[in-house]
């Protein structure tokens, strides 16, 4: 199945931005801003001063109202991913973000990826700026229920160089990293992968941490605004597991050789994240 946003959706998330875009304010500790409010959830934004070589940990909060979903890195059949800009000329650039482990919500007849409960975003900067840093970044989310209210915040946060994080921002940030999905191990890894001639299905075999349990919930990511999640053929055998996901349409004249896609993959209450090479 593709997980491509709809255009009718994304539409109208994206009508009201401006009017639901909101500013965090002076922050209220020196490194957490305040909570902004919208009407189907709040976030915030907390980062600890850069270290000897500039990198930056930081981590945006999202709680979600009940009966409220926010959306994973690719949202599924409809929806939008979390998006974060910084601000022009602050010398400060995203060197990686992260998410925990999603699942799949039905909201009518439609099969989105994302998150019903409050969830932390772990964010990796780095400024190459010698003053003391400054971040300054605009968050975008999607929150949606019976409509979908579009969410962007302006967040400013002075991070001084040498100020030591209190034991709330650390936790924050250590339990954030705690919900990713791991690497591959020796117990729990993608052992091999191919995509058939006419790229609509593509062969999984993995090795799984039970030897015994229901089927996986396996995400495969490619093209951005792509994923797929359909599986047939699936057999588990022990720690053995095989299974053919359905890749659906994928963009005109998009050229698959080369390529690096991601897959998720969730057993039980643990969860393996990688990349798949394509020849």
């Amino acid at each position: 199945m593709i997980g491509l946003t709809t255009l009718a959706r994304l539409s109208t998330l994206l009508a009201g931005a401006f009017a639901a875009t909101l500013c965090a304010g002076p922050a209220a500790h020196a490194a957490m801003s305040d909570w902004v409010d919208n009407q189907g959830g709040r976030m915030r934004l907390v980062a600890l001063a850069p270290d000897a070589e500039g990198h930056i940990r930081a981590a945006l909060q999202i709680e979600p109202q009940p009966g409220w979903i926010t959306y994973w890195r690719e949202p599924g059949q409809s929806g939008i991913p979390p998006q974060v800009t910084l601000a022009p000329g602050s010398g400060v650039t995203l060197e990686k973000a992260s998410y925990p482990t999603p699942k799949q919500i039905m909201v009518g007849n439609i099969q989105e990826i994302g998150y019903d409960a409050p969830l932390t975003l772990p964010f990796d900067f780095r400024t190459t700026s010698k003053a003391p840093a400054k971040l300054e970044l605009t968050a975008f989310i999607g929150l949606c229920k019976d409509i979908c209210i579009p969410f962007q915040a302006d967040y400013s946060l002075e991070l001084p160089a040498g100020e030591q994080p209190t034991t709330h921002e650390l936790a924050l940030l250590d339990a954030a990293k705690a919900s990713l999905p791991q690497a591959p191990s020796s117990d729990f890894a993608l052992q091999s992968h191919s995509l058939s001639a006419d790229a609509k299905t593509l062969a999984l075999r993995l090795t799984l941490p039970e030897a015994s349990g229901d089927a996986p919930t396996i995400y495969v990511t490619g093209p951005a605004g792509y994923a797929f999640f359909e599986q047939a053929n699936a057999k588990r055998e022990g720690t053995a597991y095989s299974a053919d996901i359905t890749i659906g349409k994928l963009p005109k004249n998009y050229d698959i050789k080369g390529k690096t896609w991601g897959i998720l993959v969730v057993d039980g209450d643990r969860a393996m994240e990688t990349t798949l090479a394509l020849e």
